[in-house]
């Protein structure tokens, strides 16, 4: 098996660099290489890809920007000369993060995480039930859409609340609101995106999970009058 990647560096030599060492990877087939966001998002639009190799600082659009932009996010694995990222870098769920310049045995390492991910994510599609992976704790975990009883905003984390268990994981609200189904999950509040098959009861300020009350926004009631209607 043979992921297929792309690389996005704005500098020339890095860019021939890190293509030659996926072309001499067994398991990666590279679909190009790229010196701007703008051209790797076309190529992306027309080419399945599962694996980018993504520099952070370049011009017009970054790397997060260009990440920003995907409404299907492949495994990323940054390429840097900066460690001051790597946190950054956790926000996007990165597979992995290698610092210029880049040593073999790290990149092969990288790409076995890539790999073990891969399969992972393919032998669990077969599964019953929609789920998406979480990072918590330096793991990835998944979990099914229809045991999560809410999302919610803790810090610079944000809080996921099973039937099961909860988890803190280093993200954005934003980015759960993209990866979880419109059908099923509502934005409620700034800090809460709750599911709307778990909610009992509700009022003009809260909606009930169990003996959780989850504050609602002043405009929101008539949203999850909605959203519970079509459900």
């Amino acid at each position: 098996m043979k992921l297929n990647c792309v690389v996005v560096d704005d500098s020339s030599i890095q860019r021939m660099i890190i293509a030659k060492l996926v072309n001499n990877h067994p398991n990666l087939h590279l679909v190009g290489d790229f010196s701007n966001a703008i051209e790797a998002k076309n190529c992306m639009s027309v080419h399945t890809v599962d694996l980018i190799f993504l520099d952070i600082e370049m011009p017009v659009i970054s790397g997060f920007d260009f990440l920003d932009g995907l409404k299907v996010k492949p495994q990323i694995i940054f390429i840097t000369s900066k460690a001051e990222y790597a946190m950054k870098a956790f926000d996007y769920d990165a597979t992995d993060y290698l610092q210029k310049p880049i040593a073999l045995d790290r990149f092969n390492a990288s790409v076995r995480r890539a790999m073990e991910f891969h399969m992972l994510k393919k032998e669990n599609q077969e599964e019953e039930g929609e789920h998406i992976f979480i990072k918590s704790n330096l793991k990835k975990l998944k979990v099914y859409t229809n045991k999560i009883k809410w999302i919610e905003a803790y810090g610079d984390y944000v809080k996921v609340v099973t039937e099961d268990d909860s988890n803190l994981v280093l993200s954005t609200m934003k980015s759960f609101e993209q990866d979880l189904s419109k059908e099923k999950f509502i934005r409620v509040h700034k800090s809460y995106i709750i599911n709307i098959d778990k909610v009992e009861r509700f009022n003009s300020k809260f909606a009930e999970i169990g003996m959780t009350k989850i504050p609602l926004s002043r405009n929101k009631k008539e949203d999850l009058i909605k959203a519970l209607a079509i459900a």
